[in-house]
């Protein structure tokens, strides 16, 4: 026994060396390119230490979790939102959900500071801050019947913190979601391989839904491995439609009509059983998410690519071409899911504290699926600097600020000290099956060239079209997922709303409510994904800026949340582990935002943006074509701005408001009474 203890300790305190090895050589590196195995390195082992100690006592200390009580899910079990779920089907579940474009496109996009600022964020933020709010978030929701983050928010911290905190989340959970279907929708249109392999996963997952529900209750591994080798063979069989000129007319869909469907399939995500599609749909997705992503470490291990992109760029001033804004606070604004995501706090209220069977369960599904998606932020990183810098620049940057010729492109660039050339670009197009790479905007087309040359080179020569392909559907399908578990999340959380004025609307699974609640959620987004779809300048695309802010400061006010209920509950001395982070995020999403509102720089500001264009149509310096569509994108972006001041209004309302709350109860006067629902033991327990 002590012997077996010793083990451990040597074991441990080797990993701890190790991780400080190779975290102090990537933070102090300062050559010309270092080895990518010093990120996994570093990461791995931070993540081991991260999990056994931090989140253990997390779990044990500050939250108590406790296997011996009931979960809603078996208290409130109805078979279509609560219902007890195996762990793993449900880390499954949660991973799918959380694990939207954010770590794949915010670390690839702010490599343009270079390659150490996001890995450091990725790396300290995800086990301090990230993991934190989802497994508090997720524990404070499954001790209150799975309510809303707005909901605890009403009933824990007071009416005022309530409201604003319902409206917010709400608000920026729609806008949102209809980004994530117009990206959705721009990486699968006019791609029959994509969109056939995508509507496969459907029927697939609910085959599998009534096979482990109905067929055969509980047999995991049998419905897993089923529903894997059907997934595989719809990868394959995408790729073999794609190649028949008779069938691949009927899965070359328009933008327009893939809106379409996916308004249709959002709706059926949100009223059918979680059980017959969400659940399986999104267990199965992770397959397809886990396994892209371990083949891509395991390459980089079997490789072990040297990183081209410098540790720091000249760009951490501000003068970045593919977005503008200093170091900080934008790269800690860019790179969100992958550190820590607000959108996760919504589904940590939403769908899976309605699925946890055993308290128990917190830990791994709330903790460690945010690890894990912070370790696929660390892929999609390697992958976005393993390139030239020359041609991921050349990729991510537009036409409007290097030149709309590609002769001018590489001359601009080149002049920043990267250089590339015209006949390069050219030849790697035509490896990826693609007619041109410049100006290859929103991070998705140049992760997707780093993971296809990778795979390329560890998994098979002269197959760079069939990486490169996969790769995009994989980002889809990543995305796909968010957008169905966001909707259902949606649903919950208007219920909540309408509930407070009907009390009838408020329940989850009364069917009325439920078809009426989707209904209107879809709409909402809906409304947006068309608009957006449809107008030929890109429409609600210009709100991207937003996303990260908005995201940042739902996180923020999950955090509230979450520190009121801990000081509350009793656990003032605990009250900095979700304290600290909430101070930093309130700290970078304030500046951000307040640069976003007030700064003079067109590149940056939004109403800058917005009066620079209104003076140069004024002016008629704009092309007809520009001049057309000026209007609209003047007025997107002062709705952006207004937006921004709005959230940033909430957050501080919230903030105050739960110091309100803390500083009553520190002075044991009155407070809005505890909502955590009475202890009730299973049968057997204790």
């Amino acid at each position: 026994m002590i012997k077996n203890k010793i083990y451990k300790n040597l074991f441990w305190i080797a990993v701890a060396v190790v991780g400080a090895f190779a975290f102090g050589g990537l933070a102090l590196h300062r050559g010309e390119s270092i080895n990518a195995l010093w990120l996994i390195v570093a990461a791995l082992c931070i993540y081991a230490i991260g999990y056994r100690f931090y989140s253990a006592w997390i779990a044990t200390r500050v939250l108590m979790l406790d296997e011996t009580r009931l979960t809603p899910a078996e208290r409130l079990k109805n078979g279509r939102d609560f219902m007890p779920t195996q762990k793993w089907v449900l880390f499954g579940h949660h991973f799918a959900a959380i694990a939207g474009p954010g770590p794949l496109v915010g670390p690839t996009l702010a490599a343009q500071f270079g390659y150490l600022p996001g890995t450091l964020w990725i790396l300290i933020g995800s086990l301090l801050c990230g993991c934190v709010q989802d497994m508090v978030i997720l524990f404070c929701s499954t001790r209150r019947d799975g309510r809303s983050l707005g909901q605890m928010a009403r009933d824990e911290l007071g009416a005022v913190a309530g409201v604003a905190a319902l409206i917010g989340t709400f608000m920026i959970l729609v806008i949102l979601i209809a980004v994530l279907g117009l990206v959705v929708v721009n990486a699968m249109k006019h791609s029959p391989w994509a969109t056939a392999t995508v509507a496969a996963t459907i029927p697939i997952a609910m085959l599998v839904g009534l096979y482990m529900h109905g067929l055969r209750p509980g047999k995991v591994l049998e419905g897993s491995l089923i529903g894997v080798a059907l997934l595989l063979f719809s990868v394959i069989g995408g790729g073999w439609i794609d190649q028949l000129p008779a069938v691949r007319g009927y899965f070359d869909w328009s933008g327009a009509d893939l809106a379409w469907a996916v308004i249709i399939y959002g709706f059926a995500a949100a009223v059918l059983p979680v059980w017959l599609l969400l659940a399986p749909r999104d267990y199965l997705s992770t397959f397809l998410k886990l396994g892209t992503v371990f083949m891509l470490a395991i390459a980089v291990v079997f490789l072990a690519p040297e990183i081209k992109m410098p540790a720091v760029t000249r760009f951490i001033d501000g003068s970045g071409p593919i977005f503008g804004g200093t170091l900080f606070p934008f790269v800690f604004i860019t790179i969100a899911c992958g550190a820590i995501s607000g959108f996760h706090s919504l589904v940590a209220s939403g769908t899976t504290p309605k699925m946890i069977e055993n308290e128990k369960q917190i830990r791994l599904v709330g903790y460690g699926s945010m690890m894990l998606e912070s370790f696929v932020a660390l892929m999609a990183m390697i992958a976005a600097t393993m390139l030239d810098p020359g041609v991921y620049f050349a990729i991510n940057t537009a036409a409007g600020v290097v030149g709309n010729t590609p002769a001018a492109a590489v001359a601009t660039i080149s002049s920043w000290g990267f250089p590339v050339t015209v006949e390069q670009m050219q030849n790697l197009a035509q490896q990826m099956g693609e007619s041109s790479l410049f100006g290859r905007t929103g991070g998705a087309p140049s992760l997707a060239v780093g993971m296809a040359t990778i795979f390329n080179s560890a998994f098979g020569s002269n197959l760079l079209a069939l990486w490169y392909h996969f790769a995009i559907m994989f980002e889809a399908v990543f995305i796909l997922t968010t957008l169905d578990a966001g909707t259902r999340v949606g649903r919950f959380m208007l219920q909540d709303l309408l509930g407070n004025l009907w009390k009838p609307l408020g329940r989850t699974s009364w069917t009325p409510s439920v078809l009426l609640s989707s209904a209107l959620v879809v709409a909402a987004w809906g409304y947006f994904l068309r608009v957006g779809v449809l107008d030929p300048n890109g429409g609600i695309n210009i709100l991207w800026p937003l996303f990260g802010i908005s995201n940042q400061i739902l996180a923020a006010i999950a955090l509230c949340v979450a520190t009121g209920i801990l000081v509350k509950s009793g656990r003032v001395r605990y009250a900095w582990v979700t304290g600290l982070p909430l101070t930093w995020l309130t700290l970078i999403t304030s500046s951000a935002a307040w640069e976003k509102i007030m700064s003079a720089d067109p590149r940056i500001g939004f109403f800058a943006a917005a009066n620079d264009m209104a003076g140069k149509l004024a002016a008629g310096l704009l092309s007809p074509e520009r001049a057309a569509v000026a209007p609209q994108l003047i007025l997107n972006q002062r709705i952006d701005g207004y937006l921004t001041l709005f959230f940033a209004l909430l957050l501080w309302v919230i903030l105050l408001d739960m110091l309100r709350v803390v500083w009553r109860v520190l002075s044991q006067r009155r407070v809005p009474p505890s909502t955590e629902t009475v202890y009730q033991a299973r049968t057997g327990a204790g």
